[in-house]
């Protein structure tokens, strides 16, 4: 796990450039950088030292020295597919699965991304061809991003290292911002810095002749089908788990594990061995924000350390700067900060954790893919009768029981659902903001995704959405930056080609059965877990915002930041205020809608103030 960043083309004072562009990650990689430079391009890496401790620095060349890599991840086949290439006459210098790539590149071109198991972002530049090459691991677990300035390409892990490059002005991208009020991360390939761009998961990009293209080579599509049998099914989902945590263990440093007491770490922790557990929660506000103890109780059946640790109201509070400032874009999902602190507790002792993302993506875990068994109800009557039903919901209290499912029964799948989270509505999105615009509704952005489902029962088409979106634009982007903010590398067993591979034919029915999420991984689960733990119900990474932002002083001081400047400049500030006060009265719940116009508004402040 490492930073990488570099520029293609001619740069005064390149060597200069590179240099404040590494600083600027350099808790990606603190055990050492290095940077090459040759006609036409200089590539520049910051190492965290995980495998080949010795041998694996970067920039890494081939053997004539024609082709120099820069590598951010981990390949776990990278043992196997080094015999290969060494039958085919490569010489390696090292044992580092960074070697495994370049050479594996010079031998397959683009083909070598169909040959890899692991995370990664990497980058090539061939001298003999003046080509740049790089690409972006199948799922978007590994971060890459870049800009062209006056014909140089300019790339990078975190955005915050491209901002060093001094022919880059900095200007935010506002169809960003209003795409943001509805999903809570930031969704357009385009990121919050105008004319910077993601690399989409499962894209490779090309830049030569001063022309760049990017490709997509893979995609995480379902193919649902039964033939296998129930009980096959489960022994093939075990059984690629089992595997893929084994590969996920190669290092030359401990790896430990984070442990929520849910069925997904749960898994991971008991497969792997580890023996150093990590957890946080919140003391005094509720079972439902205190997994320490659950954790505490499973780490001693299994005979392991836990570290644990309970975060504080002020503390949390305080760490929301810092968080935005790794982060890069703003996002409103508050567990980023729990995930900060848990990170944080865990790079005291280890430079490797296993964490347990990507399970609800794949296996289809979470609660509101139940919703249309639950419509389903509904479904007897009349579209029309359910549209006039819906209408006159919309007009009861916000807190009504039923209002919100009557509203839900009457629209299409595409209109109600962008993801797990849809926070500001079109028309509360016109409300809020003050300027016009012509930037699309999230029904318009998703179309060509919801077009090519057509035919796909509704809980799968949720599911594909969460793949494509949700799971690289929130639980990977926060996951990846808020580890790498300690230096810590994270790894996700869950989010493993051969794992998917299997998971993608789990039928619908199956996935939800008996009314329960990710049916078939709990079934997997429970010959290595007590029933209670692969059995538990799905509660995320609960934070207790909706209590803190009415007391006092949490309440001033968003208030502050909704009647400042910035906010003043974007929203109309009598509408936020609004939201606040009768939040804090009780009347309505707008904690999540209050999070994301303030999570945007420290971020604002931290790169723009």
């Amino acid at each position: 796990m490492c930073g990488i960043c570099g520029m293609i083309g001619d740069t005064k004072e390149k060597e200069a450039v590179i240099e404040r562009m590494m600083k600027a990650m350099e808790h990606r990689g603190p055990d050492g950088q290095d940077a090459y430079s040759t006609d036409g391009a200089i590539l520049g890496f910051r190492r965290l030292s995980i495998i080949d401790l010795d041998k694996g620095m970067q920039p890494m060349c081939n053997e004539d020295g024609s082709m120099v890599m820069v590598f951010n991840g981990e390949i776990y086949n990278y043992q196997i597919l080094r015999e290969m290439l060494r039958q085919k006459g490569h010489r390696f210098q090292s044992d580092s699965d960074s070697e495994v790539l370049i050479h594996g590149y010079e031998e397959y071109q683009r083909g070598i991304l169909e040959k890899l198991r692991g995370m990664f972002s990497f980058a090539i530049w061939d001298d003999k061809k003046k080509s740049f090459f790089a690409a972006r691991d199948f799922f978007g677990i590994k971060p890459f991003y870049y800009t062209v300035v006056d014909d140089t390409l300019v790339f990078a892990s975190e955005i915050k290292s491209i901002l060093e490059y001094p022919g880059y002005r900095k200007e935010m991208n506002e169809e960003a911002l209003e795409q943001y009020l509805s999903f809570q991360y930031s969704v357009l390939p385009e990121t919050f810095f105008k004319g910077i761009y993601r690399l989409l998961p499962g894209h490779y990009l090309v830049y030569e002749n001063r022309e760049l293209r990017t490709v997509q080579y893979f995609k995480p599509s379902l193919e649902p089908w039964d033939k296998a049998g129930e009980l096959r099914l489960t022994e093939d989902v075990e059984m690629a788990i089992c595997q893929s945590v084994r590969r996920h263990l190669v290092s030359d440093v401990e790896v430990g594990s984070f442990l929520s007491g849910g069925v997904d770490s749960s898994l991971i922790t008991a497969l792997s061995g580890c023996r150093q557990t990590f957890t946080v929660g919140f003391r005094d506000e509720g079972k439902q924000y205190d997994e320490v103890t659950c954790a505490q109780d499973f780490a001693e059946e299994l005979e392991v350390k836990n570290h644990s640790r309970y975060i504080g109201r002020d503390e949390f509070k305080e760490m929301v700067p810092r968080v935005m400032y790794h982060l890069d874009e703003p996002c409103a999902d508050a567990s980023a900060v729990a995930l900060y602190f848990l990170a944080q507790e865990a790079a005291k002792e280890v430079k490797v954790v296993l964490s347990g993302e990507g399970a609800d993506e794949v296996f289809g875990g979470y609660n509101i893919y139940l919703e249309p068994k639950a419509l389903r109800c509904l479904y007897w009557l009349p579209y029309g009768t359910r549209r006039r039903m819906a209408s006159i919901a919309s007009r009861l209290p916000g807190h009504m029981k039923g209002r919100n499912y009557l509203i839900r029964a009457s629209q299409p799948l595409k209109e109600r659902y962008i993801g797990n989270a849809y926070i500001f509505h079109e028309d509360e999105r016109r409300r809020l903001l003050k300027k016009e615009s012509d930037a699309p509704m999230p029904a318009q952005l998703l179309k060509e995704a919801y077009d090519g489902m057509r035919g796909m029962p509704d809980s799968d088409q949720m599911q594909s959405l969460d793949l494509l979106y949700w799971l690289p634009g929130d639980i990977l982007q926060k996951a990846d930056k808020m580890s790498m903010a300690h230096s810590l590398e994270l790894r996700v067993p869950f989010l493993d080609r051969d794992v998917f591979q299997v998971a993608r034919r789990i039928p619908h029915t199956w996935k939800t059965k008996n009314y329960t999420t990710k049916y078939v991984l709990r079934e997997a689960a429970r010959r290595h877990l007590p029933r209670e733990i692969s059995q538990k119900k799905k509660l995320g990474f609960p934070i207790p915002i909706r209590n803190w932002i009415k007391e006092e002083d949490w309440y001033r001081q968003i208030k502050e930041e909704f009647t400042g400047a910035a906010a003043s400049a974007y929203f109309h500030t009598d509408h936020l205020t609004k939201l606040l006060d009768e939040h804090k009265a009780g009347k309505e719940d707008h904690s999540r809608k209050i999070w994301t116009v303030y999570s945007f508004l420290i971020w604002y402040r931290v790169f723009f103030e």
